[in-house]
């Protein structure tokens, strides 16, 4: 059972040491050689965790994925600290954001042997989804809004990709100015989505009304 955690534990340590070389170095420069150096371990070691470099990019998504599963466990938070927390785990870190996007479409399409490792990868996040998708559901009921739930999970996707790689820019950093303000302010705007749907379909209703009324008495 000793041998059993220290190898978890030596796991965890190369795998938080690769996603630290792979966000600094990117994927060029992350090499086996220098993981093994920075670990100080023999090469020959990290084959009993992964077979390939590819193997554990594919393992580092899954760690990630399963840090977000973990994260909407917490019975105790409401929809919007969710929401937060999804945010922020994304543009804290928008090169990690990226650069997994990037690397599992590419792994996706021209990896070899990864098949089981991708059902892994998929079968943690459509666990997440169907809590989301079922959390989403109650918060657009509670707040009355129009928004189908496809739309906003869609919006939160899309706004969530789009910051992160503006963050990410190279080009664009010289223009941000405060990001903590940003990543504030990308919140609230998502966070405003359904609640500006409600009110056009209030706004909408109330025309109709209005119409109808105009013809009855007409």
């Amino acid at each position: 059972m000793e041998r059993q955690a220290q190898f978890k534990a030596r796991e965890e340590l190369i795998f938080s040491t690769a996603e630290n070389l792979l966000l600094e170095y990117g994927e060029s420069g992350m090499t086996l050689d220098t993981l093994a150096a920075d670990l100080d371990i023999a090469k020959g070691t990290l084959y009993k965790h992964f077979q390939s470099k590819d193997e554990l990019y594919i393992l580092l998504i899954i760690r990630n994925e399963q840090k977000l599963l973990d994260m909407i466990y917490d019975t105790e938070k409401e929809f919007p600290e969710h929401l937060a927390f999804f945010m922020l785990h994304q543009l804290h870190h928008p090169e990690r954001t990226v650069l997994y996007h990037q690397i599992e479409e590419r792994l996706a399409n021209t990896g070899q042997g990864l098949q089981s490792l991708f059902q892994d990868l998929y079968q943690i996040r459509k666990k997440r989804l169907r809590i989301i998708i079922r959390l989403t559901e109650h918060y657009l009921k509670y707040i009355q809004s129009a928004m189908p739930v496809r739309d906003y999970l869609a919006s939160i996707w899309s706004i969530t990709q789009g910051a992160a790689a503006i963050l990410n820019s190279t080009y664009y950093q010289r223009y941000l100015g405060e990001r903590d303000s940003l990543r504030v302010s990308y919140i609230e705007q998502v966070l405003a989505l359904p609640k500006n749907a409600r009110e056009e379909a209030f706004d909408e209703q109330e025309s109709q009304a209005m119409q109808n009324a105009d013809q009855q008495n007409s």
